[in-house]
């Protein structure tokens, strides 16, 4: 259901825009491009611009309404955090392990060292 909506939401908004774009600020637009003024002839000289300006907030009034539908039908059952902030808690979750070629009791383990640090603490 959401992906139809956003689908209409763009063909609106494709359409709206050309609406806007062929409707002229002095009254040229439609009427006045094709064929030197036949459409003139074809929708009358002011029913060109009054059908563009109806079309304009048509077109914008259900783009709104759209836009605002959206958000109702926006499938919210998943996961609510980020992708970003789930790749943050996977790598904080995962144990450091030595390589696999690696033992932990080899001569560099801890074991070692504290027998020295004893010593010394001893000798002060």
């Amino acid at each position: 259901m959401f992906t139809l909506i956003i689908i209409l939401i763009s063909i609106i908004a494709v359409l709206m825009t050309l609406a806007v774009l062929l409707q002229a600020g002095t009254g040229g637009g439609l009427a006045g491009i094709a064929s030197g003024g036949a459409t003139t002839q074809i929708l009358g000289s002011r029913q060109a611009p009054d059908f563009l300006e109806k079309a304009t907030w048509v077109l914008s009034t259900m783009f709104i309404v759209l836009c605002i539908l959206s958000n109702f039908v926006i499938d919210r059952s998943g996961n609510a955090g980020s992708v970003i902030q789930e790749q943050g808690v996977q790598t904080q979750q995962a144990p450091i392990l030595p390589p696999a070629g690696e033992q932990l009791d080899d001569g560099a383990s801890g074991s070692g060292t504290s027998t020295g640090e004893e010593g010394g603490s001893g000798d002060n």
